[in-house]
């Protein structure tokens, strides 16, 4: 039961923090989203473009570019998920801004 109860009151880790709304939808959406998986998906678009630079087959420099993926996946129903909280124009510019960053990261 002790064991229990310290799992329960030790800190989350990032992503479970982040499903579960422990962080503000301010942090989650433009550093967490924006700034950092930005920053992620333009490092390893580039390490693609070195990778067939390289000549290394085609799958491998695929597997590179979409690495990031889930993880951009993860932080749009993050922020979906957290803007349930706030009103209707709150929500909607959350959520609208979120799926436009994953297209845009997607295509990068």
């Amino acid at each position: 039961m002790a064991d229990l109860i310290a799992a329960l009151d030790r800190p989350a880790g990032f992503f479970r923090s982040r499903w579960h709304g422990q962080v503000s939808l301010d942090r989650l959406f433009w550093v967490d989203m924006v700034l950092v998986g930005t920053l992620i998906n333009l490092a390893t678009s580039f390490a693609a473009l070195i990778a067939l630079g390289f000549k290394w087959p085609a799958w491998a420099s695929i597997a590179v570019y979409a690495a990031p993926f889930p993880y951009n996946v993860f932080l749009v129903l993050a922020v979906w998920r957290m803007s349930e909280r706030l009103g209707p124009r709150a929500a909607g510019f959350a959520r609208t801004g979120a799926l436009g960053w994953l297209v845009i990261a997607t295509v990068i």
